[in-house]
């Protein structure tokens, strides 16, 4: 089954608004290829770091332009119960991440990350590599 999108984590976003460092490049690209989706989770996870309305309107116009992959409570379900799971076996995650690798994972998207903890959930598919680094193809 191949891809059907690639997620960008909020940090690969980040550089990207900024128009520098790692992803930003990358990310545009995937952009213009129509490749990638974002989630609800993101667009908070960005918005809590605005500087001032402009910025937020900024990011709210650009990422409005963006596929949606969005939680159900059928989602939620699965978000709660693979984290339950990972923190018996001693690996905690946040929820945030949970939820965009839940996301992913039913939506047979990609993930592009610099947060090495995705490679800790089973399951994900992380952009650019075989299964080993959290990092894709992105330079960090």
């Amino acid at each position: 089954m191949t891809s059907r999108g690639v997620i960008a984590d909020t940090s690969v976003w980040i550089s990207f608004f900024r128009g520098k460092g790692p992803g930003e490049k990358e990310l545009a690209a995937l952009i213009e290829d129509g490749q990638v989706v974002t989630t609800g989770i993101i667009l908070a996870e960005l918005l809590q770091g605005v500087k001032n309305p402009e910025e937020g309107a900024r990011i709210i116009e650009a990422m409005s332009a963006i596929p949606a992959l969005e939680m159900t409570t059928t989602l939620w379900i699965k978000a709660g119960n693979l984290s339950a799971g990972l923190r018996r076996k001693g690996v905690t995650i946040p929820l945030s991440d949970i939820a965009i690798a839940v996301l992913a994972m039913t939506g047979n998207a990609e993930i592009l990350t610099f947060d090495k903890h995705f490679e800790g959930i089973p399951g994900v598919k992380l952009y650019g590599q075989k299964g080993k680094s959290a990092y894709g193809s992105v330079p960090r």
